[in-house]
């Protein structure tokens, strides 16, 4: 099976190429289409918007849905119903270079994840907003870390920490001020330490009970140092549906933003199964055998590329932020052949003007070319490595960043 992580990123780089297209006009068709949907049904109904452009004014806008419309229905006929996980297109008539100059472009879609929404809509755009919706993480967890002082409420989505918001008690400490007897003064401040509880308490209520958060959370983790947070627990307004979630308590050293880090670097054994863990497991493992036994792992596209056909690597890490094109040049005349990996931007000036044949200096060609990471994965095919994607902007994902994005682990020493 496809490696998961690798499908989500090829759908998430067309999904921002599909973003940048305008057309001329409500010229653009977005159609979503349940699972298991008859596709006569909705061939018929595409047939229905065929005959109502018909009161289109503008000629050319007419003209465009009209042809779009029919592309469409064209590729429909292929199935018989839609996909277990639905079929979404977009198609329209793509302005290449100005007015005059439109492409048909046609794009069709099985989701990752069940799309259960019926949609068909002309626009200036492409409506990508529901199929963005599948590459949301399916699974969060909800972190807590409070002291008596402060208390920060997070989310870990995949490997991303987000922090929802921050607190501070206005508590004050164990001492008498003010000439208070030492009993009232104690009172109070236990007034004041419920108060801070259940206002924390309902913040945490009301960001992991919304729909959006509570439908995927896995479990809730509470940190901080000493009693504190099971004393929350015990006496705040918790919701009984949080309560149900709490999988576990850390001891940590900081409360606030820190102790929701420190939560997830010593809740490990509870975050197993979380993304990030997973991740930072991957980036440890490189560190630890640079540091120690550095002829077992290389760096950098050039060193890695020498070696990706020789069954030495074991594993490669790429931050998904990557944009490196592997592309493939062939000599018109001589018909040499040369690889060449270059960034997104040095790309577009290669298409225009191509490098002379290094080896009789005729002109040359592209024959292949293909995103970097989609270059790895056929590679590991052939080669049996396993190719992981980490995120860029997480603390593991920039210390990837200072070795060129791309790292691999080796199943033996270079000087085997």
């Amino acid at each position: 099976m496809e490696n998961e992580e690798i499908q989500k990123m090829r759908l998430k780089r067309l999904i921002e190429e599909l973003k940048r297209k305008e057309g001329r006009g409500t010229e653009l068709i977005s159609l979503y289409i349940p699972p298991r949907k008859r596709m006569s049904e909705v061939i018929n109904y595409l047939r229905q918007e065929y005959a109502t452009a018909e009161n289109i004014k503008s000629d050319q806008t007419r003209k465009h849905v009209k042809d779009a419309l029919t592309k469409v229905m064209e590729r429909l006929k292929y199935y018989q119903s839609s996909p277990e996980n639905g079929l979404v297109v977009f198609c329209g008539a793509i302005p290449q270079n100005g007015p005059g100059t439109e492409k048909m472009e046609i794009y069709v879609i099985e989701p990752p994840e069940p799309i259960n929404i019926n949609l068909y809509r002309c626009d200036d755009h492409f409506h990508t907003e529901y199929l963005e919706d599948t590459l949301k993480e399916k699974d969060v967890y909800g972190l807590i870390s409070i002291d008596i002082n402060e208390a920060a409420i997070g989310l870990l989505e995949g490997s991303r920490l987000k922090i929802l918001s921050t607190h501070t008690s206005g508590i004050p400490g164990k001492h008498r001020a003010g000439g208070q007897s030492a009993r009232r003064f104690e009172r109070l401040r236990e007034m004041a330490i419920h108060q801070y509880f259940d206002r924390i308490a309902r913040h945490v209520n009301e960001e992991f009970l919304s729909d959006e958060v509570f439908k995927r959370l896995r479990g809730i983790i509470i940190g901080g140092p000493g009693f504190t947070k099971h004393e929350f627990v015990e006496e705040s307004d918790l919701d009984y549906r949080i309560r149900e979630k709490i999988i576990g308590f850390i001891d940590t050293n900081y409360s606030g933003e820190e102790g929701l880090r420190e939560i997830i670097t010593k809740g490990e054994e509870l975050l197993k199964h979380a993304k990030y863990q997973q991740e930072k497991k991957l980036v440890d493992e490189f560190l630890n055998n640079l540091a120690k036994k550095h002829d077992m792992v290389l760096y950098g596209f050039n060193d890695i590329k020498r070696y990706l056909y020789d069954g030495i690597i074991d594993k490669i890490l790429i931050n998904d932020d990557i944009n490196y094109y592997y592309i493939k040049i062939k000599c018109k005349i001589c018909e040499h052949e040369e690889e060449i990996i270059v960034k997104e931007s040095e790309k577009i000036k290669l298409e225009y003007r191509l490098p002379p044949c290094k080896k009789c200096g005729g002109e040359t060609e592209i024959i292949e070319e293909k995103h970097i990471i989609d270059y790895l994965d056929e590679a590991s095919k052939l080669s049996g490595f396993k190719l992981y994607i980490i995120t860029a902007d997480t603390e593991h994902g920039r210390i990837l960043s200072q070795f060129g994005g791309i790292v691999a682990i080796l199943r033996y020493s270079l000087r085997y």
